[in-house]
């Protein structure tokens, strides 16, 4: 009888590692990549359409997102031939509890981006909590421009940055502001997706992460937790913020305190922004 118990007890034990070990492997894949065409009713006349990536939570660190990976995802986003990259926050990890790990050789890799135009980035509550100067001294060094409640004419887009609105660093007044300074459509780049409601109607498109698309999402079940006010509205893929506004959530690239995935891979998105037809 208790032969029988330790086999029981080992098997269950077994299960149980391999099961963590599919999740750890299903967050250390490539990213999957989403791609959407989205109409813009302000496109400038006569401007060509846009190919714009977005990719969100970096997480660099180990273990799952050591600097050869971060590289290897480089060379997938070059190989989509982007106009411009849009970096949706949260470059550093939470799975260094005692110190803020550094960041220079992993975000160095974001030097080898090649856009035709630029890459621009908003920060996230990881990067606020745990290490901001020494992101933000990262990001400078790797050419990535960082827009902080503040907005830039890119081609023809008037893009704005929210800075984090999960840490309530977010200005969404002031962003809208400098964006209608600006000619272009309107695109707003944030790390989290629940300043949305209160963006107004005449910005088009929201780009964000943050909720990793819950990161661990049961079959039948779904995710257990979106670490958003909003719980599943903004959580995923594409949803609409009322009247025209479309809301794009990126599930990210690395992982929030474990590093574990399940139903929600990795991913970024190819969007082809125009005009409407």
């Amino acid at each position: 009888m208790r032969a029988k118990s330790l086999i029981v007890i080992a098997a269950i034990l077994l299960s149980g590692a391999l099961f963590i070990g599919y999740m750890y492997s299903v967050a250390v894949r490539d990213p999957v990549v989403r791609q959407a065409k989205i109409t813009m009713p302000d496109w400038p006349h006569g401007a060509p359409p846009l190919r714009v990536v977005l990719v969100a939570d970096v997480h660099a660190g180990p273990p799952d997102m050591p600097p050869s990976r971060v590289q290897r995802i480089v060379g997938q986003v070059n190989a989509l031939h982007p106009d411009i990259v849009l970096i949706a926050g949260d470059f550093i990890s939470d799975k260094h509890w005692r110190r803020v790990p550094d960041l220079s050789e992993a975000i160095t890799a974001l030097r080898r981006l090649r856009p035709s135009l630029r890459t621009y980035a908003v920060l996230g509550n990881h990067d606020h909590w745990r290490g901001l100067t020494e992101v933000r001294i990262a990001l400078q060094e790797a050419g990535v421009v960082l827009l902080t409640n503040h907005a830039a004419q890119v081609g023809p887009l008037s893009l704005g940055g929210v800075d984090d609105a999960f840490t309530g660093h977010d200005n969404v007044p002031a962003t809208v502001a400098a964006m209608r300074r600006l000619p272009g459509s309107r695109v707003l780049l944030t790390h989290s997706p629940d300043v949305s409601p209160f963006v107004p109607n005449d910005v088009t498109l929201i780009l964000s992460g943050h909720t990793h698309c819950g990161q661990i999402s049961f079959p039948l079940i779904g995710a257990l937790y979106y670490e958003s006010r909003y719980d599943g509205r903004f959580g995923c893929g594409v949803s609409s913020a009322g009247g025209a506004k479309r809301v794009i959530t990126s599930a990210g690239l690395g992982t929030s305190m474990l590093p574990l995935r399940l139903g929600a891979v990795p991913d970024l998105w190819l969007l082809t922004l125009g005009p409407a037809r």
